[in-house]
């Protein structure tokens, strides 16, 4: 009886913050599917027809098809460049003991607490003078450098923690020390690595502040300032249907990889924990 109180004291709190979390989530889904008319008279129904021809042109006249290129462009880039530089600093700072290391990795540390909109300036300044602003490279380097501390923050107890051995005795056999990275620290910090990456997948990819910035040209949108703008045309324009079905999009991708990687996700946490 006790067992069963306390549950349900547990899944009763879940249950509530998953139909809050959900129901706006439904709503936007299904009204992706409705005309314009359906949404404004009665926007709490079921769809009385599927309108597939929502997302066609929320796709295309929209803009979002090209938004959302742009942003699978950006974010793929600055995830291989966070990576690979996270992944070899962290092993670095969490492998070899040299002077200032602590330091180092503190600074990356203490980085993630500085408000990134107190940056906004000088970074425009410092991007302008490089011609990095309005363009994807740019936004692919800032991205990188915007997520390149929690990923060493993150990774640097992995590397710290795997076994000593399998290094010595790949020294012995005459592997060097990017070959011990490589082929046997890589692999075997593995889920700390897919966690990371996952987490920076689903934070730049809902980025806004940064592209408001450095992204004026309307061509180079990425796809959180493509629906800002699509929310502001679509309003005086009345197309609803269009706007919902451009959210709904906008959504999937993240959907889809939470769903099918949460159990990374926790067998990373986990293992980070356990260490």
């Amino acid at each position: 009886m006790k067992r069963t109180v306390r549950r349900s004291g547990i899944h009763i709190p879940l249950l509530a913050w998953a139909t809050v979390v959900g129901l706006p989530l439904l709503w936007m889904a299904l009204s992706a599917f409705k005309n314009d008319k359906e949404i404004i008279d009665d926007p709490f129904s079921l769809p009385s027809q599927l309108h597939w021809d929502n997302f066609g042109r929320a796709w295309s006249q929209a803009s979002i098809g090209r938004y959302t290129m742009n942003t699978v462009i950006v974010v793929c880039g600055a995830l291989v460049l966070t990576m690979t530089l996270g992944a070899m600093a962290a092993y670095i700072l969490g492998r070899f003991e040299f002077r200032g290391r602590k330091i180092v990795y503190y600074g990356f540390a203490a980085s993630m607490t500085f408000p990134i909109f107190l940056a906004l300036v000088p970074l425009f300044l410092v991007a302008s003078n490089l011609h990095l602003v309005g363009t994807l490279y740019g936004l692919i380097l800032i991205y990188a450098a915007y997520a390149l501390p929690f990923t060493i923050f993150f990774l640097t107890p992995f590397f710290a923690d795997l076994p000593h051995e399998y290094a010595e005795a790949a020294r012995i056999d005459g592997a060097g020390e990017i070959g011990i990275f490589v082929r046997i620290m890589v692999p075997l910090a593995r889920p700390g690595l897919v966690s990371v990456a996952i987490f920076n997948f689903l934070g730049l990819w809902n980025q806004y502040l940064l592209p408001i910035v450095l992204m004026p040209d309307e061509k180079q949108f990425v796809l959180s300032q493509g629906l800002a703008a699509l929310a502001v045309n679509q309003g005086y324009q009345s197309d609803w249907s269009a706007l919902f079905a451009g959210l709904t999009i906008a959504v999937v991708p993240v959907l889809a990889v939470y769903i099918f990687s949460h159990r990374t996700i926790q067998a990373g946490l986990t293992a980070g924990g356990l260490r």
